[in-house]
């Protein structure tokens, strides 16, 4: 990784500037020593097991804290319950390993030091007769874990769980540092960007309002017009109501027209009934044989008598 390599240069160049010389070797040596860039899990193992080996309860228990402190608190607490399992297991191995190599001391040294945090848990319930036990590699509750098959099993399994645990680890923050900078110039950039299409939005925004403002005030110029041209004709049609009319003296009487027509009417009406009625009775007359004028010619009388009758009576009828 280039940036692991950039930081150890820059640590190479503190440590030199600081003095720092056997810290300087160390790293070194370590470097050498290393086989990829990542921490490896099987070097752990190698340490726990020489403590173990030896009996160095003291080294033992600062390297699981150190890791417990630096790796295991950055873990999920999902993960508590396997740490805790490991360490309980790391424990009873360095018990067994003691006891394979009839160090009683250390078992007494160990149950000492630990026996108020250990009488908490139950799982250790039989293990304070452990250092009292005959031929524990026989017991019924010990035999397991002095076979080779447990034994390695642990090692493994905890091999395995410590390089899941440094690959899942999130990288120190001075080795982001370049990365954590690109960042920050990016979101700067970003934010630049945002504020000036935010600048843009509001000269935009201003712009419409005031194209809205200037229709606006055109229309209520128009509207304005429109109603004082309609004032002035209101006041045109009120001003004509103001003329006087001509002066003209109205008549003396006033004839109903419509009087003069009924009576028109009655009148004919009533020589149209008179003229009626002689028709009927000159019909009438004649029809039942009793006319004067027959009834004259035959009383007798001379003829020019009835001639001169007869046409007075034509002309009276006529």
């Amino acid at each position: 990784m280039a940036q692991v390599a950039y930081i150890d240069s820059m640590l190479r160049e503190y440590l030199v500037f600081r003095g720092y010389s056997n810290t300087l070797k160390a790293l070194d040596v370590e470097q050498r020593n290393e086989k990829d860039q990542h921490f490896r899990a099987e070097r752990l193992i190698e340490h726990f097991n020489a403590a173990v080996q030896s009996s160095d309860l003291k080294a033992l228990r600062a390297l699981w804290l150190h890791l417990e402190n630096n790796l295991f608190s950055k873990l999920d607490h999902t993960y508590a319950t396997a740490v805790k399992k490991l360490e309980n297991s790391l424990l009873k191995y360095y018990l067994v390993s003691a006891y394979s190599n009839n160090k009683s001391d250390k078992i007494s040294e160990f149950f000492n030091k630990l026996a108020s945090e250990l009488q908490q848990q139950s799982e250790w319930k039989d293990w304070f007769f452990f250092s009292f036990c005959k031929n524990a590699e026989e017991s019924p509750i010990f035999a397991l874990y002095f076979t080779k098959q447990w034994q390695d099993t642990l090692l493994l399994s905890l091999r395995n769980f410590l390089t899941t645990v440094y690959q899942c680890l999130p990288q120190p923050t001075f080795v982001r540092a370049e990365q954590e900078a690109a960042y920050m110039q990016r979101l700067q950039d970003d934010n630049t960007r945002l504020r000036a299409r935010l600048l843009q939005l509001q000269q935009e925004q201003q712009q419409q309002q005031q194209q809205l403002a200037s229709a606006s005030s055109s229309q209520n110029l128009s509207g304005g017009e429109g109603s004082s041209r309609r004032r002035n004709a209101c006041r045109h049609q009120q001003s004509l109501s103001d003329i006087l009319p001509f002066d003209i003296s109205p008549p003396g009487h006033i004839v109903d027209d419509f009087c003069i027509i009924a009576s028109e009417a009655n009148i004919v009406g009533q020589a149209s009934e008179g003229q009626a009625r002689g028709l009927k009775l000159l019909i009438r007359n004649i029809g039942s044989g009793s006319s004067p004028v027959l009834s004259r010619k035959d009383n007798g009388g001379d003829k020019s008598s009835s001639k001169h009758r007869s046409g007075s009576v034509g002309r009276s009828w006529i």
